[in-house]
């Protein structure tokens, strides 16, 4: 019987071993989309508290307690931070088979040097020997010890990018960039929200919105700043894919409705989301960004707690819209035009895996190897099985030697072995097919193939 979380950890054979300790484990990490405060880098943090640091704001957790019977004031309330962690460690060994297992002891073992299994007997001597530590792990120094070399935070087009700026300033080791999510640009369905953000982005801008055409000029001056500041990438959170005919004069009429309060029919929202979404796109093609799409969520299902807590309370799961023919309609416009940027896209629903891997193989052009990438296992398929069934689609529908890699997708600074966890995955999902004949056993080639996943081909793509 193996020991849990030994040095060879999820690693069944010696060709997996060989791969991860001689060639993955000591690859640096480019971080290319995550959700980590960039104030708090800025301001290299100190945590007062584990529960700070851990539990705050990880709707993992949170889910994984409300399961367990914990009360939602001992969770997200007002009880004091050593309560919330131990019910957080009181749920810990409960979580067996579920991916936080893994993910609370790794993270406990780095960068704590914690081996011993969380549970709710050595809450308080974990606690305390994790508080004990903080004063040395600050949000600069967690980057550093956990080999980050770059890093993509999600930023909305109105913020001023200050800490970025600051952070570039410092001189600080880990580049830090922003994201462009321009998420709220589109959501007409609310009115009075997209209302109260247009004048938030054209104050940004230093544009009034009035029209249609100006929402789109505020948003291609950030677009232009977020360049200036770093910026290569941008985001798009979405339920599904979106596609329609649009025309300048039904955009215009559309805005105006949603000016005056108006609430619009599904197919307009749908218009006018993709008609935006196209504009930004092409300037993502020419500035030479890449693009992501994560789709696939249905979010907010608890009306109760997402009035108690607001958006990402940990009340969201998958979706099962039909995705192929917008996605295909959508891509297939732009490079029409030769205006499909590099693109990633992010699936949330493990049944869609393969639609997405043929998906992406379409508008592959030669330009740029992998140029159209079928991304890591997202949210809810980001531990092993869903790692394994990602990497196996796009092995079987792609090629897996192109892949740029795992993300984080976390709020969480302490969250960063879960490249580690990847890669420990990608070595033995090699490793296993050289034991068995299927691959040979060429480890020179296998551990550049390792390398390039693990970190260089994020370099090359993203050209940051």
């Amino acid at each position: 019987m193996k020991t849990f979380l030994s040095e060879d950890f999820l690693l069944q054979t010696e060709t997996a071993k060989r791969l991860y300790f001689d060639f993955a484990k000591d690859m640096p990490v480019i971080d290319y989309h995550n959700h980590l405060p960039p104030d708090e880098i800025a301001a290299n943090k100190q945590f007062s508290t584990i529960t700070e640091a851990w539990l705050k704001g990880d709707h993992y957790k949170w889910r994984a307690m409300r399961a367990n019977g914990v009360n939602e004031d001992l969770i997200t309330g007002g009880a004091d931070d050593f309560t919330k962690f131990k019910m957080w460690a009181e749920t810990v060994p409960y979580t067996m088979r579920n991916p936080l297992y893994h993910w609370t002891h790794m993270e406990l073992k780095k960068p704590f040097g914690i081996t011993e299994t969380l549970n709710g007997n050595n809450a308080a001597k974990i606690y305390e020997a994790c508080n004990a530590q903080l004063p040395k792990l600050s949000t600069q120094t967690l980057l550093q010890q956990f080999n980050v070399d770059t890093l993509c935070t999600t930023d909305d087009p109105a913020d001023p990018l200050d800490h970025h700026i600051a952070i570039r300033k410092q001189g600080f080791k880990v580049k830090v960039l922003p994201t462009f999510r321009p998420d709220k640009a589109m959501a007409v369905e609310d009115p009075a929200a997209f209302n109260a953000y247009m004048q938030k982005l054209g104050a940004a801008a230093g544009i009034e919105i009035k029209n249609y055409q100006t929402l789109l000029d505020a948003l291609k001056k950030r677009h232009d700043y977020f360049h200036e500041n770093g910026g290569r990438l941008s985001d798009h959170g979405l339920n599904y894919f979106v596609y329609a005919d649009f025309t300048e004069t039904a955009l215009e009429e559309a805005f105006r409705d949603v000016a005056a309060g108006k609430k619009v029919t599904d197919e307009i929202a749908t218009m006018f989301k993709a008609a935006t979404l196209h504009h930004i796109c092409t300037w993502n093609h020419e500035k030479g960004w890449v693009q992501q799409f994560h789709a696939g969520a249905i979010r907010n299902n608890n009306s109760r707690l997402l009035k108690r807590l607001g958006a990402d309370a940990g009340v969201d799961s998958i979706g099962d819209w039909p995705m192929a023919e917008a996605m295909s309609r959508f891509f297939d416009r732009l490079d029409q035009n030769n205006q499909l940027a590099k693109t990633v896209v992010y699936n949330l629903n493990p049944a869609h895996n393969e639609v997405y891997a043929t998906m992406v193989g379409n508008f592959q052009d030669g330009s740029v190897a992998g140029k159209m990438q079928f991304g890591s296992g997202w949210w809810f398929l980001d531990q092993k099985d869903g790692m394994e069934k990602q990497m196996n689609a796009l092995s079987n529908m792609g090629l897996l030697s192109r892949f740029v890699g795992m993300l984080t997708d976390s709020r969480s600074f302490l969250s960063f072995p879960r490249h580690e966890y990847f890669r420990r995955i990608l070595c033995n999902l090699i490793g296993n097919d050289v034991e068995n004949g299927e691959l040979p056993g060429d480890i020179p080639w296998l551990g550049k193939m390792v390398q390039d996943i693990c970190y260089n081909n994020a370099k090359a793509y993203f050209n940051f």
